[in-house]
């Protein structure tokens, strides 16, 4: 033993107890970061809690601010993983240090094989452990990360979903008290005022037609509405043109109606029609003035035309005559599937039901207005009645 030198055992075994010491502290290290890890995921499940209990009043405040509802957590959990994982990583390059260290103090053909052996083992053990910590921590960081995008996800799709209701609330609601309580007004005789039902006819064996409508025109109050389909503009028609009696057309085939309408005041007109001998009936205020066969016998309705309020049709959707241009104001356009009976049409007349049409219903939604025609709050029936 030279200048205080110690043996290479002596040093072995101190280098062994530094190692031994190290490793305590780094469990240590590692066992206190577990506590972080707990600590973490615990404040975690209580936000996620806390954020559904007040999504709601978040979205309600949110709504219109254009802000980030989800907020932000109060600690990052990448982050924290992160650090840990970039700890272990340390241990790991700490333990290589001091193998190193070792391996140049210390020639390992001069230590015993059983202690060689030993020692490798035991650092081969380390290695493992840390290398095993580290798969443990990037798999509850990978858990964390997809947990917290799990729940940002479903708590945005809640939030899309509440928009698109909403939404959909806003367009669908109407400026009216009743989506049917509401009357289109077409004021000037032009060919470019109208209103066009969105929906179209199925085939029609049969049908009825009712609607409210005020008008003084002269002469003639024009084309309350029309029905055209691809190779025949008139496969219904309703027109009072020049001095000519209200006619009802069907497949381009012409009835004439008893029906006077054109004093300026509110009137219910109801058409019935039935291919079977091409019966039809004419009522006006909820009597029946008028009936008649032959009218485009044994022809159904064709479907997916056309139905314009307040033009006649020469083509299907458009060509409008300005001089058969309905001027004035209807509500309550209705139509059905079959031949209201005549209690039925008499009921509705006077007010005492209401009767939706089951194929083309009076609604707000369902009635785009062209050209300068408007949609107004429509009398109440009652006020109708004394409008007669």
């Amino acid at each position: 033993m030279q200048g205080g030198a110690l043996p290479p055992e002596e040093e072995l075994k101190a280098t062994v107890l530094q190692l031994r010491e190290t490793v305590l502290q780094q469990k240590e290290t590692i066992g206190s970061q577990r506590e972080a890890i707990r600590e973490l995921t615990g404040k975690l499940s209580r936000c996620e809690s806390a954020d559904g209990k007040s999504a709601t009043g978040t979205w309600k405040k949110e709504l219109g601010k254009g802000k980030d509802t989800m907020g932000d957590l109060p600690r990052d959990p990448a982050q924290v993983i992160d650090q840990l994982s970039r700890t272990m990583q340390t241990l790991k390059d700490r333990l290589e240090s001091l193998e190193h260290q070792l391996r140049a103090n210390v020639s390992y053909a001069a230590l015993p094989n059983d202690l060689r052996e030993m020692l490798q083992r035991r650092l081969g053990d380390l290695e493992r452990q840390l290398l095993s910590k580290v798969a443990e921590l990037e798999d509850e960081k990978s858990l964390l990360h997809n947990e917290t995008s799990a729940h940002r996800q479903k708590t945005e799709t809640a939030l899309n979903a509440l928009l698109e209701r909403v939404s959909e609330l806003e367009k669908g609601n109407s400026a009216f008290k009743s989506p049917d309580e509401f009357k289109v007004s077409l004021p000037l005789r032009t060919n470019y005022l109208y209103g066009k039902i969105k929906k179209t006819l199925p085939e029609l064996y049969a049908f009825t037609v009712c609607l409210w409508l005020r008008s003084s025109a002269s002469p003639g109050i024009g084309t309350p509405f029309s029905y055209a389909v691809p190779g025949q503009a008139n496969e219904i028609v309703l027109i009072e043109w020049g001095n000519n009696p209200i006619e009802l057309l069907i497949n381009d085939k012409v009835a004439q109606l008893p029906l006077f309408i054109s004093d300026g005041k509110w009137h219910h007109i109801c058409i019935t029609w039935t291919t079977r001998d091409g019966m039809w009936e004419a009522f006006q205020d909820g009597e029946k003035l008028g009936t008649g066969e032959n009218l485009a016998p044994w022809h159904p309705i064709k479907p997916g035309g056309v139905l314009i309020l307040g033009q006649e049709q020469d083509t299907v959707g458009g060509r409008f005559d300005a001089t058969q241009a309905f001027v004035g104001e209807m509500s309550q356009f209705n139509i059905w599937d079959r031949v209201l009976k005549a209690e039925d049409i008499m009921n509705i007349a006077n007010c005492s039901t209401n009767m939706p049409g089951n194929i083309i219903p009076w609604v707000d939604n369902n009635v785009d207005v062209f050209g300068g025609a408007t949609k107004w709050p429509v009398e109440t029936c009652e006020e109708r009645l004394l409008d007669l």
